[in-house]
């Protein structure tokens, strides 16, 4: 498993997400939507932290799928603030990216893990 390099990835994206966060409540002063990102934004490298001393290869499978439902929720939520002109063309795809870069290694793990 690329266990370094999605940690890494994981929290290097948790922090971007805080920054983001950041800038967008006090140079948008938006505040819900971004607290929605925020969440699930920074959850997804805490469960990839939960699975590195999961109790059994069905609690790996489980909290790595839990990180893929929260980056696949990282998603619509930077879509949701870009299609409402909360973030600009490069701030959303940046974030967009490595968003979807971390879905990709995920989906990768469990494939593997699940022998598909």
């Amino acid at each position: 498993m690329k266990q370094s390099n999605i940690r890494n990835k994981t929290f290097q994206f948790a922090l971007n997400s805080v920054s983001l966060y950041q800038y967008l409540i006090s140079e948008k002063n938006e505040q819900i939507l971004s607290k929605q990102l925020l969440r699930c934004s920074t959850s997804v490298g805490a469960m990839i932290r939960e699975a590195e001393y999961a109790e059994s290869k069905a609690d790996i499978i489980h909290k790595m799928s839990v990180a893929q439902k929260e980056i696949n929720e990282s998603l619509y939520w930077l879509e949701l603030l870009y299609k409402t002109k909360y973030l600009v063309v490069f701030e959303f795809q940046n974030h967009f990216n490595d968003a979807t870069e971390i879905l990709k290694i995920i989906t990768s793990i469990l494939k593997k893990m699940k022998g598909i």
